[in-house]
């Protein structure tokens, strides 16, 4: 059933529209190469996402500072592996990361063909917990950027997804109200219980068929976001 009432659209941008995995494993090989880092590429990065989750749920529960989540989830991660690093490269690479991360541009399947669907109709937003400095270079490198009228960002914001302050925010940057929106992501606590909380209507967007309540709109590829909009 489509939504009704609907004047605006909230993406997150990780996960969602940004291919985070594909960009962050490209961006590894790389700093690996520039630092001649002679770990195995494969076994680091999976070893490195679950680890990365876990430090980002820390830094939106604020239990971790952004300068403390680059160092650690690198520094476990090695450990885990059993390669040997010294601080001073574990911070370089931290940097390395941060700093090449926006060069590698991959979308999810089909992210302009329904940008330029839904901006036809709506305005279009952002909400994110990333990071300021490359958050808009992610978007604008990846050519998306001219699609969304306001950027919300959880530094600009001051808190993370899931705190309704953000999200109020970003309402009020847009100068809409949540029964007129709905919020697009793919975590289903920073993205889709966070947008409810405050009355907005949500697509959980879930590659991995996460059981949810049957209530909640739920697409695995985001062409399929014309069956609600």
């Amino acid at each position: 059933m489509k939504f009704k009432g609907i004047t605006d659209i909230f993406f997150d941008l990780d996960h969602t529209l940004w291919d985070f995995e594909k960009n962050s494993a490209l961006t590894f090989r790389k700093i690996f190469e520039i630092n001649n880092i002679e770990a195995n590429l494969d076994s680091f990065i999976e070893h490195y996402r679950p680890i990365n989750l876990k430090y980002w749920r820390l830094y939106r529960e604020d239990k971790i500072a952004k300068e403390d989540l680059r160092y650690v989830r690198l520094n476990e991660t090695f450990k885990a592996i059993n390669f040997k690093v010294n601080d001073d490269l574990v911070y370089k690479l931290s940097d390395d990361y941060i700093t090449h991360l926006s060069s590698f541009n991959h979308l999810f399947e089909n992210t302009f063909e329904i940008l330029d669907y839904l901006s036809k109709n709506y305005r279009l937003h952002i909400i994110t917990n990333g990071f300021d400095e490359v958050q808009y270079k992610k978007m604008n490198n990846s050519n998306i950027v001219h699609y969304f009228e306001t950027v919300t960002n959880s530094e600009n914001a001051g808190v993370k997804k899931p705190n309704p302050i953000i999200f109020n925010y970003a309402l009020n940057l847009a100068s809409t109200s949540a029964d007129s929106s709905v919020m697009i992501g793919d975590s289903y606590e920073a993205d889709i219980l966070g947008a409810l909380n405050i009355g907005m209507d949500v697509v959980y967007f879930d590659v991995d068929e996460t059981p949810v309540d049957i209530s909640i709109r739920k697409i695995n590829n985001l062409i399929q976001l014309k069956n609600y909009l």
